[in-house]
């Protein structure tokens, strides 16, 4: 089940997303990012925020907020993440197609993600999978604490509106 995100919701992902975040693997979050900065940034800024629940465990989560302001916010941007011990089970793309419907519902035009980090295959093989497109690459954009810099990847998807 796909739902709204509660702040009791982000108390129970707190440590997914904890440990997403100090792997710097794929997220260009500060690895110290404490709770409350994590909510605001995750729960708070986005214009809304989901979790994918199963047998009464968040196993996933995603925000949805418009990529940029005035003339351009008819573009949305959006963040996924999945417990590691979750993946392959096919909840990132649950959580995307849902990220699309709820995009064309609250009126954006198209999906923007704006790094997704190139060594991420199975992140970026999903979204090319499901409609998205590379349409740039930044130069060693992401220090990845285990291969240092690498790419990162601008992804774009029109939306059927």
């Amino acid at each position: 089940m796909i739902r709204e995100m509660n702040l009791q919701d982000f108390g129970v992902f707190w440590a997914t997303f904890s440990e997403i975040v100090k792997a710097q693997e794929t997220y260009a979050f500060e690895p110290d990012i404490n709770f409350e900065q994590a909510y605001e940034l995750w729960c708070e800024t986005p214009e809304r925020t989901f979790v994918f629940e199963e047998n009464n465990q968040i196993l996933g989560s995603y925000y949805i907020k418009p990529n940029g302001m005035g003339p351009s916010k008819h573009i949305c941007n959006c963040g996924y993440m999945v417990a590691p011990e979750s993946r392959g089970k096919g909840i990132a793309g649950k959580l995307c197609k849902h990220s699309q419907a709820m995009a064309m519902e609250l009126g954006f035009k198209a999906i923007q993600f704006n790094s997704v980090v190139s060594t991420n295959k199975a992140a970026v093989s999903l979204w090319q999978k499901l409609g998205f497109s590379i349409i740039g690459t930044i130069p060693k954009a992401y220090l990845h604490k285990k291969l240092g810099y690498v790419d990162s990847y601008i992804m774009y998807k029109q939306l059927k509106t």
